[in-house]
């Protein structure tokens, strides 16, 4: 067992802290073994798969939870033309047309000064093995968006531990009409070794900063999903209706967002009167369930390879406690979270998401 000292957390729960990470480090070995010894599930085998979940219909717990998800009813939209013109953004010393901005392989990177030099897995992908830059994704700071996920400052070994789960199969989502989990899982067969751990390197080591607006709501302006994100209507269509029990995270700019992908640009989300309080009370007092500050640590700013869950996307985490709850999420760590997640409801899911994206980042 590799020793471990807690990097935060009050001494009163160091040791109970302790005996949490020594659970997951006792998984290292395996871990290693996964990686190097487990075949990769094959393109054929992952396209198989995903099409059969795909065409199942959502489970009860995620038709609960479509908030978290918002897929798009329908064939999407097809993206507007390029006319060549040039688009720029306040702040910024470059232009961009609207297919440089959204290029899989090498998209517009408007703040260069933001971020260390990106290895060019993150910067331009490898376009011979049809891995997109993760920089069109998560963008070059790694805050990401409601539809993927933040992954700036999140622990190096976790990081690449999530990839491996991805290449290995065991990363699905509970809704099978998400399209870019398996896009994600493809990315992780076809990664080699270096390049995890080149963008484990370069995300794991950027600050997460805050990005999102938290507000307490009874109602939230009237949206429409978008590519797993909730986009504010315009014009006569524009106007606010009851939030209900659900959670509404949209950008503050949708032109920036949506268009520019602007990576300075971030989001509010709506979230019920009273949940933040109910999350908090789940996430640090004894309850239905194991509090989360037992392995996340006191602040929950993570320990070890547990992750931060501080001011991260409210959709990300609810996606995430459903996928871990209903098993589509398997892999190395999760059997740790599976009886945390086991009596959770909707409703306590919500309460969590709405609790733990409210908090200042660490």
């Amino acid at each position: 067992m590799a020793s471990f000292v807690p990097a935060r957390g009050a001494a009163a729960t160091a040791l109970v802290l302790a005996v949490c990470a020594a659970l997951l480090y006792d998984g290292a070995a395996s871990a290693q073994a996964t990686r190097s010894s487990a075949p990769a599930p094959t393109t054929a085998a992952q396209a198989a798969a995903t099409n059969a979940q795909r065409n199942a219909a959502p489970p009860p717990l995620v038709v609960e939870l479509a908030w978290a998800y918002a897929i798009t009813p329908g064939p999407a939209a097809p993206a507007p033309p390029d006319d060549g013109t040039k688009l720029t953004l306040p702040g910024a010393d470059k232009s961009f047309t609207l297919d440089q901005i959204r290029n899989r392989m090498g998209p517009a990177d408007w703040f260069p000064g933001d971020h260390p030099a990106m290895p060019s897995i993150v910067a331009i992908g490898r376009e011979a093995a049809g891995i997109w830059a993760c920089s069109l994704c998560h963008y070059p700071n790694g805050k990401g968006r409601p539809e993927n996920a933040g992954i700036a400052g999140l622990n190096k070994d976790y990081f690449v531990q999530q990839l491996y789960d991805f290449k290995h199969g065991a990363r699905q989502s509970a809704d099978g009409r998400k399209p870019n989990t398996p896009i994600m899982a493809g990315f992780g067969v076809a990664m080699t070794d270096e390049e995890i751990r080149q963008s484990a390197e370069y995300f794991s080591a950027l600050k997460w900063a805050s990005w999102i607006e938290v507000v307490e709501s009874d109602t939230v302006p009237k949206t429409r999903p978008a590519g797993g994100m909730w986009l504010r209507l315009e014009g006569a269509d524009a106007g606010t209706e009851p939030l209900g029990r659900r959670i509404i995270e949209t950008p503050k700019n949708t032109e920036y967002t949506e268009k520019l992908r602007n990576p300075r640009s971030g989001f509010t989300a709506y979230v019920p009167k009273g949940s933040i309080a109910k999350g908090e009370a789940l996430a640090t007092k004894p309850s239905k369930t194991t509090q989360c500050t037992i392995c996340h640590g006191a602040d929950l700013g993570g320990l070890a390879v547990v992750p931060t869950l501080r001011g991260r996307s409210p959709s990300y985490i609810a996606r995430q406690l459903a996928d871990l709850k209903l098993g589509t999420r398997h892999g190395l760590w999760s059997p740790l979270m599976q009886p945390v997640v086991a009596n959770l409801t909707a409703d306590d899911i919500l309460n969590l998401a709405a609790y733990l994206s409210s908090l200042p980042p660490g």
